[in-house]
């Protein structure tokens, strides 16, 4: 059988690693446009902040490692026509320009995202960067050494990392954001203002409710960033305004939800069978909805691309589906989330409510310890765990994983408040502070029914 995937950053790679772990003699075809595969841009702000030493770091394979496991590389191929029905591809040689068609058994799109470009006047400024690929990382961190101001637009997680990166090289950083709060599509407003508190005790000046609506030039060659507010100035700006799926190529042949997204079955199967889709170009079964989402994150990455490596051979392997689940690391303390905010389940249509534990991870007769919050949310008609959010410079991102799990086995707070976890007073109390957020939860409900 012949397979070609087309592009190959995480998605792609693991789905060529995944197909000739399982079937060495397949013969794959991996087309890709730019001149690396793998690329880790959740390292940029580790780079620009000097936490990591080179950037060829965030590389974790090469196409010499897909070549050596029987794969055929074609690295700088743009592929410019899919024929779905008669199953071929004509792709260009960047470098030469020659035209190459070829032709496949089954496909796998793995084709990604590209940043979200604002429509506005002055976007392509050479002053005005994006943050996604190596060539844009290197670009960030060279005008990091010439430029003082920075103003970041977009208060997600690069852009929030990006901040921190900036005021940590003693850079004067102002973060622009649409919303009235920071990332939020992970926290709730009173959790996202403990990251704005923190961002503030480090300098960086926060501008909430401001979209961004043209950039021009001064007369003394700065940046002047309009908003529907205010003007701002800076040396520099980076937008972080989120990615949209690139997947122009199967417009029309294969079914998108309305933001072209790529829509894919339980198998990361596209509506056309021999058609499998995996990353940031298709959609996530986002399982505390049950809804199809579009969720850009490299772990939905690997995943998906492990799972189509495996099911064009036959779906064998139902992917899970996500919680969404990730973390940040912020002037030494951690940031975590996994499932729905509340404000997000309400918006669903769900009969959600919150419950906020605030205290001690562990006894205060330890020689040390640290205040955490976690913000619990749950379904008041059936008790299940929806999502929860963590704040603490105590390490508290594996307990994102653990109620990550609860969520995907359809725990509720009931099963959480005595779940079996350890004690230690190395690590915690005797009941743990997710059993102890549980049962806030629990008791919360039943003081509603008795009233």
């Amino acid at each position: 059988m012949k397979v070609v995937v087309i592009g190959c950053t995480h998605a792609g790679t693991a789905a060529v690693e995944q197909i000739l772990a399982e079937h060495p003699g397949t013969k794959v075809t991996v087309y890709e446009r730019d001149d690396n595969i793998s690329f880790l841009s959740c390292g940029i702000a580790l780079y620009l902040g000097h936490k990591v030493k080179h950037l060829e770091d965030m590389f974790y394979a090469d196409p010499k490692d897909l070549e050596k496991l029987g794969a055929k590389v074609y690295m700088k191929h743009d592929v410019l026509k899919i024929d779905s029905k008669n199953k071929t591809i004509m792709c260009e040689d960047m470098k030469t320009h020659q035209i190459i068609n070829d032709t496949y058994d089954k496909l796998i799109m793995t084709t990604g995202s590209t940043v979200a470009v604002p429509p506005i006047m002055g976007i392509s400024d050479t002053r005005i960067l994006m943050c996604k690929s190596y060539a844009q990382a290197e670009a960030i961190y060279e005008t990091a050494k010439k430029y003082k101001h920075i103003a970041i637009v977009g208060g997600g997680y690069i852009g929030v990392e990006l901040a921190e990166s900036y005021a940590n090289t003693d850079h004067d950083v102002s973060l622009i954001q649409s919303r009235d709060q920071v990332l939020n599509n992970y926290l709730d407003k009173d959790m996202s203002q403990n990251v704005i508190n923190l961002l503030k005790e480090h300098e960086v000046n926060i501008y909430l409710n401001e979209r961004v609506t043209g950039f021009t030039r001064d007369e003394d060659d700065n940046v002047v960033i309009e908003t529907t507010k205010d003007d701002h100035k800076a040396d520099l700006v980076i937008v972080c305004t989120g990615f949209v799926a690139n997947t122009e190529l199967l417009r029309g042949q294969v079914d998108m939800d309305r933001h072209g997204a790529i829509i894919i079955n339980e198998y990361t199967q596209t509506s056309d069978p021999d058609i499998y889709a995996a990353g940031d170009a298709c959609t996530v079964i986002f399982n505390p909805t049950g809804k199809h989402a579009y969720m850009p994150l490299a772990t939905n990455a690997i995943r998906q691309g492990a799972l189509a490596g495996t099911n064009v051979f036959g779906n064998t392997k139902k992917y899970m589906g996500t919680q969404a689940t990730s973390a940040m690391e912020l002037f030494g303390y951690t940031i975590a989330s996994t499932g729905l905010t509340l404000r997000h389940a309400l918006h669903s249509n769900i009969n959600a409510d919150t419950v906020i534990y605030h205290d001690y991870y562990r006894p205060k007769y330890m020689p040390t310890t640290e205040m955490l919050t976690v913000r619990l949310v749950y379904n008041k008609d059936n008790h299940l765990i929806l999502g929860a959010q963590f704040f603490s410079k105590h390490e508290v991102a594996q307990s994102a994983n653990t109620l990550s799990v609860c969520i995907q086995n359809k725990n509720t707070i009931d099963d959480l408040a005595y779940m079996d976890m350890l004690f230690q007073p190395n690590y915690d109390n005797p009941f743990n502070y997710l059993n102890l957020v549980a049962q806030e939860a629990v008791a919360k409900e039943r003081e509603a029914k008795t009233n």
